[in-house]
């Protein structure tokens, strides 16, 4: 079976991987040296599902701030952010 982990996954994917991985290590079947490869696959996993949520959260928060007219801040809120927010969600 080819290494998962090696592939270009969507995080679902990965994420579903990962469930696997879990739910093999939890049985406690494998021989010492799968379940060890199984953990390594794991981990690698797990590294890329965090980098796309980095990545995620980037787009986000720069999206965010594009809508708020203040593209150049990635982590500051705009200065007219309750403004809009107050527009968008005030009944």
């Amino acid at each position: 079976m080819a290494n998962k982990s090696k592939e270009k996954q969507t995080f679902e994917q990965a994420v579903s991987r990962i469930d696997e991985i879990v739910t093999s290590l939890e049985t406690g079947d494998a021989p010492l040296d799968k379940s060890l490869a199984l953990f390594e696959e794991g981990v690698e996993l797990i590294k890329s599902c965090t980098t796309m949520l980095e990545t995620a959260e980037q787009t986000v928060v720069r999206l965010k701030n594009t809508i708020n007219n203040d593209p150049a801040s990635d982590d500051e809120p705009a200065s007219n952010e309750t403004n809009i927010k107050e527009y968008l969600f005030d009944d």
